[in-house]
Parts: structure tokens; C-alpha cells; sequence
């Protein structure tokens, strides 16, 4: 009688498309270990990452608005599970690994620092001189060196080269990798249409109406719209990708984004304030690293110092971040009796 992960492994041969990553031809794991009976690695890895602390910090971590008031704006989880959904979709219209396209989802943004991408800008800086920091290495980097006590999740080679390849110049080695990558900005574009126009920062007939006309006016609907369409381009090219048209409208969105929100002065307000933390963060341990916790001294003498601070920094949540630097740099209130 099969094994339920060898009668998967048989599925897949018989299932996925050609040119699909099959579990069982995976190049394996850093660490040679037992196959499971019931789960593909692949899909090991998904329960790994799911149950890591990384990925639970995440909620409390930002994704466009710092500190928003209302409960529907996402957070770097929702949007690595947005991303997550819109991946899986079309890697099962092309017939291609959900398995390996849902666990790089899952792991691709597990290095980001607290208050998004500002955050990433201040440590970057702050650490320009030992190397700089990029959220994709650090993803990699919580997964292989600082999770379970520094041992890391001893994930396979294709999760992992999705995971740093999802951003940057350097293409992932997978199909399914590559959706990732794309999947990425379909859910961050589009959900950032939807908190700015919650937020009051877009009105819907700011939207440039070639993209509602191409695209549909609704978040459903735009999504829908860019899924469909890189499912019937990359059927027929063999390569992850969108329509030229639906490419250069794509193109159009980005920027239009970029101007009226990702550089608004009203949603990016307090991030003139992101860079003071941090450094005042990173410093304070940098000068007295005895304060840190017992897993960072130990990358201190694997590694060194201020990329030891950079790791418990950047793993920090908005709301950690903030309270710490409160309690080490803000007298506390005190009363005269």
C-alpha cells in the first residue's frame, strides 16, 4: 500500500504540466532528513513556515499605512496571504506546483522590518557600511539561520530560491517562483488601491480611467482580470508573464501608485520618525549587547555584533519597536508626594 505523500508524488507526474516542479524531484534540503509519509516536501515546508514565529509576527507588522486607525487596513500577514491565494490561483490554471508556489508565498516576506518599507530604508542605511539590508535576503536569513534556537527551517532549494528571488534582478528558478514574484505586486497594488481610497487618499475617480476600463473598477475585479490574463499569456509563451498590453497598463498602475501613494505626504507622514527608532534601537544594543536575548548574543560570536542588533531589530514588530524605544529612551511619568 502507498504512502499518502508517494501517492501525491504519482498525482503530480500525472497532473501538473511538463514544465511543473515536482516534489519528488525536488534537490532537496541543506540537512538530509526522513521523508515524511504523509506530506511532499513541499508542502512540508508550508507547515514549517506557517508555524514559525516569523510568520505570526507578521501581523503586527505594517504594510503601507504606520499605526492606522480601523480595523481593515492590511498588515504585512494579510498581505502575505493575499499574495499567498492570487499565487496558488495561477499556478492551478497552469497546471504548475500550488504546493511550491503556496510555501514561497508564505515565506517571501518574512525578513521585513518593522514600519514597511521605510523601515527597510532606515536599517539599510543604518547598516549600509556592513553589507546594507534587503527584506528578500533577510527572509531567507530568518529561515535558515534564526528560527528554532538557530537552527533554521531546513527548507528545499526551490522554496528557498523563490523566496530571495521574489524581488530583484535575479529570476527565480521555478515557474512557480516566478509567480510569486508577480503575485506580489498584483496583491500590493491592488490592496493599496483599496486602503488609499479607505484612507481617503485616493478618491475612485482619481483611478486613471484606462486602468478602470482595461482592468474593471472593483478589487475583485481587477484581480480576476490580471489573473486570467497571465494564465492565458504564459500558457502560450512558456514563460510567467502578462500580455504586452495588459503589461504596459500594469506598468501605468505601478507609477500612478507610486505618485498618489506610495510618495503622498499624508500617508507617509510619520515616516520621517521610522529612522530615529531604529537607529536609536540599533544603537542602544550595538553599545550594550548584554541587553540582548541569549538567541542574538549566540549570532554575535557566529557572525557579529551589528548584524546581530540588525536581526532583533528588523524581526520587531511596529508595536515592540515602538514600546521599546519608549521604555529605553522616554523618562517614565513620575509624581511628587
Amino acid at each position: 500500500m502507498l504512502s499518502p505523500r508517494v501517492e501525491r508524488q504519482e498525482l503530480e507526474r500525472v497532473m501538473f504540466s511538463p514544465l511543473a516542479s515536482l516534489a519528488e524531484e525536488s534537490k532537496g534540503r541543506g540537512r538530509v532528513e526522513p521523508e515524511c509519509e504523509i506530506r511532499t516536501c513541499f508542502q512540508r515546508d508550508i507547515d514549517r513556515i506557517t508555524h514559525c514565529k516569523a510568520f505570526r509576527r507578521l501581523k503586527h507588522k505594517t504594510q503601507v499605512f504606520l499605526q492606522p486607525e480601523g480595523d481593515h487596513y492590511r498588515t504585512r500577514l494579510t498581505h502575505t496571504l493575499e499574495v499567498a491565494r492570487i499565487a496558488r490561483t495561477i499556478a492551478r490554471g497552469l497546471k504548475l506546483n500550488e504546493d511550491l508556489t503556496e510555501a514561497i508565498a508564505l515565506g517571501h516576506d518574512l525578513g521585513h522590518t518593522p514600519f514597511g518599507h521605510a523601515g527597510e530604508r532606515a536599517l539599510d542605511e543604518i547598516i549600509s557600511e556592513d553589507g546594507g539590508f534587503r527584506h528578500n535576503e533577510q527572509s531567507l536569513r530568518v529561515l535558515e539561520k534564526l528560527e528554532k534556537d538557530g537552527q533554521g527551517l531546513n527548507l528545499t532549494f526551490e522554496v528557498k530560491n523563490g523566496i530571495i528571488c521574489h524581488t530583484g534582478d535575479t529570476k527565480p528558478d521555478t515557474l512557480e517562483g516566478n509567480i510569486v514574484r508577480i503575485a506580489d505586486r498584483i496583491a500590493y497594488i491592488n490592496h493599496d488601491v483599496d486602503d488609499a481610497l479607505r484612507a481617503g487618499i485616493l478618491r475612485q475617480e482619481d483611478i486613471p480611467q484606462e486602468i478602470t476600463c482595461a482592468f474593471g473598477e472593483k478589487h475583485g475585479e481587477r484581480i480576476n482580470t490580471l489573473i486570467l490574463d497571465m494564465i492565458q499569456e504564459s500558457e502560450k509563451s512558456g514563460v510567467i508573464a502578462f500580455s504586452p498590453p495588459i503589461a504596459m497598463l500594469f506598468g501605468t498602475f505601478y507609477n500612478f501608485m507610486f505618485s498618489k501613494v506610495y510618495k503622498n505626504m499624508k500617508a507617509k507622514s510619520e515616516e520621517r520618525k521610522v529612522h530615529g527608532i531604529l537607529s536609536g534601537l540599533f544603537n542602544h544594543y550595538a553599545s550594550n549587547p548584554d541587553e540582548l536575548p541569549l538567541d542574538y548574543q549566540r549570532i554575535v560570536t557566529r557572525d557579529s555584533l551589528r548584524r546581530a542588533v540588525c536581526d532583533y531589530v528588523s524581526g520587531m514588530t511596529d508595536k515592540y519597536a515602538i514600546y521599546l524605544y519608549g521604555s529605553l529612551h522616554i523618562p517614565e511619568a513620575w509624581q511628587v508626594r
